[in-house]
């Protein structure tokens, strides 16, 4: 899965694909590099980050997503609302990617019901101006685990199948650097949930905690990319559906390759 941020104020890569042309420039490139989906997001999810409004959400976000399907890509949407998510199905997308799970947004699932799409659970305890007061666990794997199985119980109460369901568990939301390289090295255990595994770690923080140089200075996110291709390639061995990447070529070799030496690759 490629990112296609279409914001100002990524934390990655904000304001090279904030035009809408540009944006599907990048969309195609990524599925060139090998990308199998598109993700394209109108809303940073930073931590620290205020939230964009619905109308310049759907400004940013709709005119890409019908472009991109309109050249048969694949595309994804990355909201948290489900006006948004509503237009971009109607625009082409065929997957619904939603960091909060439903919680932000109490129309989101019904909505995805109605439209038929697989939906995107991903492990959420907050809005992205707060959400690192909330990284507090005692097994942090556990506890996401548990988090993430009531959460896709409600879902599927709320009317979508659960074949529809891909779970995340969320890296970087509510978690500290120790906390998500234990969900990294846990994921069998989300895995054991039964649900297809989207695994979104592309340059983030806790990838820059274990790269600082002595002085303790993490690389900025552009320089995180080999250590997201080994996140990556380790997500796969360990039977992740998708990887949600910024760099697309590297990973997908990693993935590649790791496939192709599990047992079932």
């Amino acid at each position: 899965m490629g990112v296609v941020n279409v914001t100002p104020d990524s934390f990655s890569d904000g304001g090279r694909w904030f035009e809408a042309s540009t944006a599907v420039k990048h969309g195609l490139d990524l599925v060139a590099e090998g990308a199998d989906l598109v993700d394209v997001g109108g809303e940073s999810t930073r931590p620290g980050a205020a939230r964009v409004d619905e109308d310049e959400e759907l400004r940013r976000v709709v005119p890409v997503v019908r472009d991109l399907a309109a050249e048969g890509v694949l595309v994804s949407v990355d909201t948290m609302r489900s006006s948004v998510a509503a237009r971009a199905v109607d625009a082409g997308a065929v997957l619904v990617n939603d960091v909060s799970g439903g919680l932000a947004d109490p129309a989101m699932v019904p909505a995805v019901a109605a439209c038929g799409v697989p939906f995107v659970v991903m492990h959420w305890r907050g809005f992205s101006h707060d959400m690192n007061s909330r990284a507090v666990y005692g097994d942090v794997v556990g506890e996401v685990v548990a988090e993430l199985g009531a959460r896709v119980e409600a879902v599927v109460t709320a009317g979508i199948p659960p074949e529809r369901l891909v779970i995340d568990p969320g890296l970087g939301f509510a978690k500290r650097a120790e906390h998500d390289l234990a969900l990294v090295a846990g994921l069998g255990e989300v895995c054991a949930l039964g649900r297809p595994v989207l695994v979104a770690g592309s340059r983030k923080r806790f990838l820059g905690h274990v790269l600082t140089d002595v002085n303790g200075t993490p690389p900025p996110a552009h320089g995180r990319d080999a250590a997201t291709a080994a996140l990556s390639a380790i997500a796969a061995y360990q039977g992740a559906w998708a990887v949600r990447v910024h760099d697309v070529r590297a990973t997908a070799d990693a993935v590649r390759v790791a496939r192709a030496v599990t047992p079932s690759g």
